[in-house]
């Protein structure tokens, strides 16, 4: 990530201030951290031999929960695992059917749920330049996960980057990802099979910037997808940017507004019935909200740190607050947003969440409980906790 850029102004009236002597008032004392009491939840083992457990996403609807994940065995061994439950405490491990050499050894890493059933992502680094070779699944009837067979070319192929995240929602599924021509959707009625859309204007880089999508959630209106945008003319920081559709195959530019800082909207999600992100704003986190004038700036939190990339890992509603996981570069954190994230407090987690290479944290609220999984590349765990108005 670059860093932000400092306006001159601001930097000369920082230095009169200080030259003056003046002094300013003490800072405000952090907000109390909000103190769920996480259980941890046992998982089963998934069918096949024995491994470590990893714990990549969870999600639900319809009163079932869904986590995604894999399982390690000797160094470099991967395979793909999924679980679900019906009360976030009882888990059984789902039958998986891969069809391919790099299914049969992917990480389950994006999990999407429609009418009680869920759809997945999933990858695996190979070939000549070990770039992920990624792979989407569906659910069978008799509620068994198979792989979509595909052509190489709908996620790898020359004009590859990533395969950001699968969500859900009426209309179907839509996968978020990135081509050397920009932002890409794919488009699914049903997750058994994807179309990408490739080059689509308004949403590929063009004259006016690179864009970047991170991630999307349905509305009344068709889909609204959100990133950022490099702009032409030499910039090295990223402006914020969202899109909308009725269809994910063509797409409106929805603009944000944008300052000299590096910013960039990687979450979304509906609090009320609006539009919510939370993103990179400078040296910290940022909400933005969609109100009937449009995107509007509104909280902050947290601090980037100074090794690894910053990221927010996820992002949901938990009755009348938001929840996110995000990753200074070092490690993960909690923060409870209120007041359409406007005011941000930490929440502590169960373990340390460490981030990094075969890191990851998420979290999902569904029907009054929140289920958070954590992974800290040597053990993974999900947790349950509920949180109520007062904490």
């Amino acid at each position: 990530m670059f860093p932000g850029r400092r306006g001159i102004g601001a930097t000369l009236l920082v230095a009169v201030l200080l030259g003056a002597g003046c002094s300013e008032s003490a800072p405000e004392p952090p907000p109390e951290p909000v103190r769920p009491q996480w259980q941890r939840v046992s998982l089963p083992a998934p069918p096949g031999a024995p491994g470590r457990p990893m714990l990549r996403d969870v999600t639900g609807c319809a009163g079932r929960w869904f986590l995604a994940g894999g399982v390690g065995g000797a160094p470099g061994e991967t395979r793909p695992a999924a679980w679900t439950s019906t009360d976030g405490a009882s888990w059984t491990a789902k039958t998986l059917e891969p069809k391919g050499y790099y299914g049969r050894r992917s990480v389950l890493y994006s999990a999407a749920c429609r009418d009680g059933r869920v759809a997945l992502l999933g990858d695996k680094p190979g070939g000549a330049h070990g770039n992920p070779r990624a792979s989407s699944w569906r659910q069978r009837t008799d509620g068994s996960l198979v792989e979509v067979e595909a052509r190489f070319e709908l996620y790898g192929g020359p004009t590859a980057v990533n395969v950001a995240r699968l969500v859900s929602g009426p209309r179907g599924f839509l996968i978020i990802g990135n081509r050397s021509s920009g932002v890409a959707s794919w488009v699914s009625p049903d997750a058994a099979d994807f179309e990408i859309m490739e080059g689509v204007p308004e949403l590929a880089t063009d004259a006016r910037g690179t864009t970047w999508g991170f991630d999307a959630v349905p509305t009344p209106q068709g889909w609204l997808m959100v990133g950022g945008i490099l702009p032409a003319g030499g910039r090295i920081d990223r402006d914020p940017l969202a899109w909308t559709s009725p269809d994910g195959r063509t797409w409106q530019r929805d603009p944000v507004p944008a300052t000299e800082a590096y910013e960039e909207l990687q979450r979304v999600v509906l609090l009320d019935g609006a539009p919510v992100a939370v993103g990179l704003r400078g040296d910290r986190f940022g909400a933005w909200r969609r109100g009937p004038q449009g995107w509007e700036a509104v909280g902050g939190f947290g601090a980037r740190g100074s090794a690894g990339a910053p990221s927010v890992g996820a992002l949901t509603v938990a009755g009348d607050r938001l929840l996110a996981a995000v990753s200074d570069g070092a490690a993960y954190s909690l923060w409870s947003g209120t007041d359409g994230g406007r005011s941000w407090r930490p929440v502590t987690g169960p373990v340390p969440m460490p981030a990094g290479a075969e890191r990851d944290v998420s979290v999902f609220a569904l029907d009054g409980r929140v289920l958070l999984v954590t992974d800290d590349g040597r053990e993974a765990a999900a947790w349950a906790t509920r949180l109520t108005s007062t904490d």
